[in-house]
């Protein structure tokens, strides 16, 4: 018997020491993996991991599950080699001064084309915006609302929670295809925060799992903009309330149709457009279509990176004067 427990005593050790060697080699790998991927992300060229480095270092988890997440206050971060500074609003920008009753304040409010994504910020729609109105002779401060992944009724509950201080003159709101859809919370998971390796697997497994073309996303837009889709209703319900705010306070509204780059020799979605449109009519917005702006550029034309579908600098100016003509056809008073 004492034979036995011998060598069953032994067998056991060297399978805990297999083990243990398995587990540290295991480790060591993973370690490895994840040094090298940061090593290799380093040049912030992976789109995907400079998102997600955004919502490590300029997001956080919001009480208000309508938000889901906001951003932070005076915080800054260089992600996608661009500087992003945070002022005490969680507007991207510097501080912002008490208003003047001889200024004009315009708000944009939207998702991360507004924020200006891969964009410097004096390349932005909002601050190209300010500088026209300037030079036109008007006293004007143009502020940047964007946060990335918002939707209709994100943005406008971030304004009615957070900054109705701030006394627009003016607010326009950003509207981009993705601003009428549900979007799901965010996900809280460790591991995906803290470990670059576990987020590029998860996207990667995702984008095998999800894969679309372009008839696919032009079907999933479709349903996003059926009358009695869920996403679209909130989305009217949200822009009717900033309408009737907009109303009480004499803030003038307009919407700024943000056409999708992917695509603009050939676009399929001029349909939304034209929801939106009527939409935009129905609650009293003057309607803005960016669309004429920049149909028929070529991806690399309009692109912020490689990858990265967000319009770049000559986009955003572009868009501002677009937007010029319209905002400086009803003036300040």
């Amino acid at each position: 018997m004492g034979a036995l427990d011998n060598a069953f005593m032994q067998h056991y050790k060297s399978f805990l020491i297999s083990l243990i060697v398995l587990i540290a080699a295991l480790a060591l790998g993973l370690s490895a993996a994840e040094a090298i991927l940061r090593l290799k992300n380093s040049a912030m060229t992976n789109y995907d991991v400079e998102m997600w480095r955004y919502a490590k270092e300029l997001k956080v988890k919001s009480p208000d599950p309508a938000l889901d997440f906001d951003h932070r206050r005076s915080v800054s971060a260089v992600l996608q080699n661009v500087g992003i500074r945070l002022n005490e609003w969680g507007l991207r920008g510097g501080p912002v001064a008490l208003p003047k009753s001889d200024e004009r304040r315009i708000l944009f409010l939207g998702s991360s084309i507004t924020l200006g994504w891969g964009v410097r910020e004096e390349d932005t729609v909002e601050f190209q915006l300010q500088k026209m109105l300037e030079e036109n002779g008007e006293k004007a401060e143009v502020l940047n609302g964007g946060v990335g992944n918002y939707n209709t009724k994100r943005y406008v509950s971030r304004f009615f929670n957070e900054l109705t201080g701030l006394q627009p003159t003016d607010i326009v709101v950003n509207y981009f295809l993705r601003d009428a859809e549900d979007l799901p919370a965010g996900n809280e998971n460790v591991l995906l925060r803290h470990s670059e390796l576990a987020v590029t697997l998860w996207i990667a497994f995702h984008r095998l799992w999800d894969r679309h073309g372009e008839q696919s996303l032009l079907d999933h837009y479709r349903a996003v903009y059926q009358p009695d889709a869920p996403g679209f209703q909130v989305m009217q319900q949200q822009l009717k309330r900033l309408a009737d705010y907009a109303a009480t306070h004499h803030i003038r509204l307009y919407l700024a149709m943000v056409p999708d780059v992917h695509n603009l020799v050939d676009y399929k979605f001029g349909f939304i457009h034209d929801i939106m449109k009527r939409v935009a009519a129905e609650q009293g917005y003057t309607y803005i279509d960016l669309l004429p702006a920049l149909n028929g550029r070529q991806p690399e034309d309009l692109w912020a990176m490689l990858g990265d579908p967000h319009p770049n600098a000559l986009g955003h100016r572009l868009m501002a004067e677009a937007i010029f003509p319209i905002i400086t056809s009803q003036p300040h008073k």
